[in-house]
């Protein structure tokens, strides 16, 4: 089986799984939103039921709901070349599964779904969706890209999906960010979610002694002794990044969460949304 397929099979089935507490559906709520109360009829359905206003009053009383509009979901990707990397797994086969969960779980919950790829220029981008055919083409794009030697632009990302997208949407931006991007004026216009890919591997590196290095980004190679102090240094410079990442991103109002090569990505993601 291709690692396609494996994905696609292994995230529809994660998505669309009738066994309980086995479906990681991301998109919860009822879809409606409160407009009333009023006494509780026979036939209301009594999950409706407003408890304390009955305590109060006496007597039944139910909320009220209409019907909220199906929402624009938005997955951008950014595949530059450092996404070319993994000790256990590659992060772009990772952001290959996420964008196919995401894609699986926009879809079953009746909403439309399109999707961009990003370096330091726009790849590719989709119209709304709501055709479950598109899943594939839309995975196939991600793990059959070639990120080597391409430059992230976050600017040009932000920029861009600002100014094509004219509707209020859920913007769920996939990449490693080793850049701290300034998503604040995309934050006003639409509610955006940051998932960060990384691999422990570049957060924690070992000692590995005299080494040579490549950048996957430029090409370039690095050589040097990654000793004890060297891999520290270098550590304490990853977590310095990410606090101002976390902190810039928190500033935008803009939920996150990190998910690791050797994560179960659909765990990372129920987490992130359930506080949505």
């Amino acid at each position: 089986m291709s690692k396609l397929k494996k994905i696609l099979v292994r995230a529809r089935r994660q998505v669309f799984s009738e066994m309980s507490g086995n479906n990681p559906s991301i998109f919860k709520g009822e879809g409606y939103d409160f407009v009333e109360l009023r006494e509780y009829m026979p036939g209301d359905d009594i999950r409706h039921i407003d408890w304390n206003i009955t305590a109060k009053m006496q007597t039944p009383y139910i909320k009220i709901f209409k019907e909220e509009r199906e929402l624009n979901v938005v997955v951008a990707t950014m595949l530059n070349g450092s996404v070319y990397f993994g000790s256990k797994k590659f992060k772009q086969d990772v952001i290959a599964e996420l964008v196919a969960l995401l894609s699986f779980s926009t879809l079953k919950n009746g909403d439309l779904l399109s999707s961009y790829i990003f370096t330091d220029r726009m790849i590719s981008n989709s119209k709304p969706t709501k055709k479950m055919s598109f899943v594939t083409k839309n995975v196939a794009q991600v793990l059959e890209f070639d990120p080597l030697h391409q430059k992230a632009d976050y600017a040009l990302m932000a920029d861009t999906l600002y100014k094509r997208l004219k509707r209020k949407s859920l913007i769920i931006l996939i990449a490693d960010f080793f850049q701290v991007p300034d998503l604040r004026v995309l934050a006003k216009k639409h509610e955006v979610i940051a998932i960060i890919v990384r691999d422990k591997f570049e957060e924690h590196p070992p000692v590995m002694g005299f080494s040579s290095l490549m950048d996957p980004e430029s090409g370039s190679t690095l050589e040097g002794d990654f000793n004890e102090k060297s891999v520290k240094h270098y550590a304490a410079k990853v977590h310095a990044h990410d606090k101002a990442l976390y902190e810039s991103l928190r500033n935008a109002g803009i939920r996150f969460t990190k998910v690791y090569t050797d994560d179960v990505a659909s765990v990372s993601l129920k987490r992130v949304f359930e506080r949505r």
